[in-house]
């Protein structure tokens, strides 16, 4: 028997252990009936009959909520690999406490839960879906099927919580980033409509990071529902950059197509500009 950190070492129970909970557990060398099983992360003795497992189950759960979820997940990954690999003769027959962690819905303050949810508001944002995708029959099937413990969020949730949660999380990371790394940039700028002919008015920014990579970046697409006036379309941009900390005498060029009014909005600006060779190639054609 041997100390590690002052306490104990502890064995692993002896002979073949069909639970995963036995990771987290084990026995004092003089304990040679194995008898009482001891938690490994906080060392308390936690009561066993027998073969059951379902004290040890509830002692992570209510005092360690992170393995906790941990032994959940590889019995349920074990559970699967079991059901691919076994014939029907051999199936064995779930116990009490298996069938009560699989019923049992992830902790919405657990960072199982957050996880699944964090990629569903990227998975909505990024692919841009609508949000009342996550109130549709066949979605919330697929992730019943893909994970049964998980709980969906309302719609109401992912908009006035998950989405504006991960904007402001993207924003001060993309804000963390070219304080650190960007000593020049580039810009790229458009207007344009969407499908209901609501206006839009893009920026994207290039530089050339630490590790000298390129990298591509965008701003903003902000609703611009006034005079798409050369002046107005000046003082949007100008505002745009302001409002990332990006000073206008570090901006090297930026690229626009050949639009009268995005001209003069860099005139009036005074800022270096190129004008898209592939919006120019393409009123070539045209004419």
């Amino acid at each position: 028997m041997t100390a590690v950190g002052g306490k104990t070492e502890l064995v692993p129970k002896k002979g073949v252990t069909s639970s995963v909970v036995w990771n987290w557990f084990g026995f004092v060398a003089t304990d040679a009936d194995q008898t009482s099983p001891r938690c490994k992360v906080c060392f308390k003795t936690v009561a066993s009959k027998g073969s059951s497992t379902t004290n040890l189950f509830q002692h992570l759960k209510q005092r360690h909520a992170a393995e906790w979820e941990k032994s959940c997940s590889q019995q349920s990954e074990n559970s699967r690999n079991t059901s691919s690999t076994s014939t029907p003769s051999k199936v064995k027959q779930a116990t009490v406490p298996d069938t009560f962690l699989n019923c049992v819905p992830y902790d919405k303050n657990g960072a199982r839960w957050k996880a699944i949810t964090d990629a569903l508001a990227l998975f909505i944002a990024k692919d841009m879906v609508p949000i009342y995708t996550v109130e549709k029959s066949g979605f919330i099937n697929m992730l019943k099927v893909l994970d049964q413990k998980y709980a969906l969020p309302s719609r109401k949730y992912f908009s006035e919580v998950a989405l504006p949660h991960l904007y402001n999380s993207t924003r001060q990371r993309i804000t963390r980033e070219l304080e650190e790394d960007v000593s020049y940039y580039a810009a790229t700028t458009d207007l344009w409509s969407s499908r209901t002919m609501q206006p839009y008015i893009s920026l994207t920014v290039h530089f050339i990071n630490h590790t000298w990579a390129l990298r591509s970046v965008c701003l903003q697409t902000a609703y611009f529902p006034e005079d798409h006036k050369g002046e107005v379309i000046a003082q949007g941009i100008k505002d745009t950059l302001s409002s990332w900390n990006l000073a206008e005498d570090r901006l090297s060029c930026m690229t626009t197509d050949s639009a009268t009014n995005m001209i003069k909005a860099l005139k009036d600006n005074e800022w270096p500009s190129l004008q898209c060779f592939g919006h120019r190639l393409h009123n070539a054609i045209d004419e």
